[in-house]
């Protein structure tokens, strides 16, 4: 297969039909958000659409200035601010976001943009249950600066990952992924922007497959 300049191509594994509504009883999301909240959209416009069969109960967020607390009141859904820079490290910051999630009664917590390392006192609270979307093909590129990376080192495909969050960065079991070719004339904007339509895509398939696992 040759790829050529076609920016709109992307390979997704596992393939997974758009209509997830297999899951026998809705699933309780805890959306956390640090920036835009373009996941947090794509998540709830997949539920509306039908094709997840989930609730939103919460979204925390620890940005003041985060335009994802703007998405979730014009969604419906309560967003609680929690600002890392009130608390005296990261546990005490972890302990109060694992009290919000238990105070919404969460089955699933979702990072999407979340931009604060974890610890194990959310990860204990919620095994198994925490879902990360992250811009690269996982175990490339891990941590921050996942674009710019995979820019400098010069790789032809990069894309995204969904996992199941563990204490290592970026190293819990995959769920989904998608593949997305670089272009030579990309820049981290542009590349970004076309990794996110597919973060867009299988994030909301991710959390119904890990639901079924």
């Amino acid at each position: 297969m040759t790829l050529g300049l076609d920016s709109t191509f992307s390979l997704v594994a596992p393939s997974i039909s758009k209509r997830l509504l297999s899951l026998s009883q809705p699933l309780k999301l805890g959306i956390m958000a640090s920036g835009s909240g373009s996941n947090f959209e794509a998540i709830a416009q997949a539920i509306a659409d039908e094709q997840l069969n989930a609730q939103i109960e919460v979204l925390i967020y620890n940005n003041p200035l985060a335009k994802a607390a703007i998405r979730a009141a014009n969604r419906g859904v309560d967003a609680v601010l929690l600002n890392h820079r009130d608390y005296r490290n990261r546990e005490a910051f972890d302990g109060a976001i694992v009290k919000t999630l238990q105070q919404y009664d969460i089955d699933w917590v979702i990072m999407a943009g979340w931009m604060r390392l974890v610890t194990p006192v959310l990860i204990d609270a919620f095994t198994d249950k925490i879902i990360n979307i992250h811009p690269s093909l996982l175990p490339s590129f891990k941590g921050i600066n996942a674009v710019e990376q995979a820019l400098a080192s010069g790789v032809k495909i990069t894309g995204c990952t969904v996992h199941l969050v563990c204490l290592e960065v970026d190293s819990g079991p995959i769920l989904i992924q998608a593949a997305v070719p670089v272009l030579p004339e990309d820049t981290v904007e542009t590349l970004h922007a076309r990794i996110q339509i597919q973060e867009h895509i299988i994030l909301p398939q991710a959390i119904a497959l890990a639901a079924q696992r």
